[in-house]
């Protein structure tokens, strides 16, 4: 997933050196910017400070977003695109130009930390993976020429699907045709720059092909009993902790022990297509909820208990132009209105998610019958007027219930009427991929809309 990280600081003993955490473990929070209906940069800004989130990781190098962070207190972990690593392994000349024109260019005023070299690459379809190594090591020879090197880190995230084994943790393994090509000498460089294994790692993919042999409760961090690795005696009381040491496992399979590591992605959706078993509001605020409380406590993993899990929810914001299932455009916390998906403290106080009373969430998706889709008032008059008359006219909504004297007229407004009238077309199209977006001006909830004493419907 291609996309901003930020991070929240939640204990005030986090240690000042670059690309490294606090020893009570440390939370973060993904900033995606796939979609056509989020704030600008400047209010994305201001919504970080007053949720007290103090790093943000992107995934490019924007001059308007980091123009925006300039003397904002939040350090910076850019990156050098997917797309830009063949140029940059082929030529130092060309490194030198990007980090003078993308990283020396704002600083100090941006406080940049670390450069993120591509992402998730080993599945790149562009096959980018043999331009990996000797972009990384063009990239950090450019920052020792600017004097920049000890202040700013590299690394580059991989995905789970780098390892040929992961289950038990303990015979983790990387692919082998990735570990001489690419996994020793990357690992080799991050070793001698101090930098961390960036990780992305998401139990919600693995229990939702699983469903029939993994627990839901396993998933999220509930009471259960526990899974014993047969290879080491190690028990396992969530799949997150196994799935990263199953990577620790992989890397001390190939010499490597002593490097740490960085979850840079994980995260559970609010909503999903009907086969994203597991996918709904409830269990993405359990997971995320008793997720921030797991890292809090400053435990490690079984494998590596005295190392403190440093870990980046994904995402800030649903993201309405990603491509792919449901799930895809689900995973925010916030709405692009800047509202909560969900309730969830990011923390580790208690909120409704830690109850003991808490309701059982089945096992098929939640979100089934409980999405809607709502207006974006962020957008012009305009094109919620259009989208309006689209739906109501050629798409085929009904529109009744918003006319004068009738139930849903109230309040009249704009906004609350193209609501209305976008989720009976929604509905109708039994809440299809592409259905919820108008231009840009209507995004999927999957928390009941209030206008009034309205009623939105879920199904037609």
């Amino acid at each position: 997933m291609a996309v901003f990280v930020l991070s929240l600081l939640i204990l005030s003993s986090f240690s000042a050196i670059p690309f490294s955490y606090s020893d009570s473990g440390m939370i973060g929070v993904n900033y995606g910017r796939i979609a056509d209906n989020l704030p600008a940069p400047e209010k994305v800004v201001e919504l970080l400070k007053t949720q007290g989130i103090n790093r943000v990781k992107l995934y490019d190098t924007e001059k308007t977003v980091l123009t925006a962070l300039a003397n904002s207190g939040i350090k910076v972990v850019v990156s050098l695109p997917n797309e830009n690593l063949a140029s940059a392994a082929a030529d130092q000349s060309y490194t030198d130009t990007w980090v003078q024109e993308n990283i020396k260019k704002y600083i100090p005023a941006t406080d940049i930390e670390a450069i993120a070299v591509g992402n998730e690459v080993f599945v790149d379809p562009r096959n980018t993976t043999t331009y990996l190594v000797p972009a990384m090591t063009n990239i950090q020879s450019s920052l020792v020429k600017f004097n920049l090197d000890k202040s700013i880190k590299i690394s580059s995230p991989i995905a789970l699907s780098a390892l040929a084994s992961s289950y038990p943790p303990s015979a983790g393994s990387f692919k082998p045709e990735l570990i001489e090509p690419v996994i020793k000498p990357m690992l080799d460089l991050l070793r001698k720059t101090s930098s961390h294994l960036m990780v992305n790692a998401y139990p919600f993919f693995a229990y939702a092909a699983n469903a029939d042999k993994i627990s839901l409760d396993y998933a999220l961090f509930k009471d259960n009993a526990g899974n014993v690795d047969s290879g080491n005696g190690l028990k396992y009381n969530s799949l997150l902790d196994a799935q990263i040491d199953a990577v620790f496992a992989a890397m001390s399979a190939v010499g490597f022990n002593d490097v740490k590591l960085v979850v840079t992605e994980t995260g559970w959706p609010s909503a999903g297509d009907e086969n994203e078993i597991g996918a709904g509001s409830a269990n993405a605020a359990a997971y995320n909820g008793r997720l921030v409380k797991r890292v809090l406590t400053g435990n490690g993993t079984p494998l590596k208990p005295k190392e403190p899990l440093d870990v980046y929810l994904f995402a800030l914001f649903n993201e309405n132009q990603k491509t792919g299932p449901t799930s895809e455009r689900n995973y925010g916390l916030f709405y692009p209105n800047e509202n909560k998906v969900y309730d969830v403290s990011l923390s580790g106080k208690s909120t409704p998610v830690d109850d003991n009373k808490e309701k059982v969430v089945p096992v098929k998706p939640s979100h089934v019958g409980q999405t809607w889709c709502v207006a974006n008032g962020k957008t012009t008059k305009e094109k919620l007027q259009e989208g309006l008359d689209y739906a109501c006219g050629e798409g085929g909504a009904d529109c009744r219930p918003i006319q004068p004297g009738a139930t849903c007229y109230n309040p009249e407004s704009l906004e609350a009427h193209a609501s209305y009238a976008f989720n009976s077309y929604y509905q109708k199209n039994a809440r299809g991929v592409g259905t919820c977006n108008f231009g840009g001006a209507a995004y999927v909830v999957s928390q009941p809309p209030k206008y009034g004493k309205c009623e939105f419907p879920t199904e037609h």
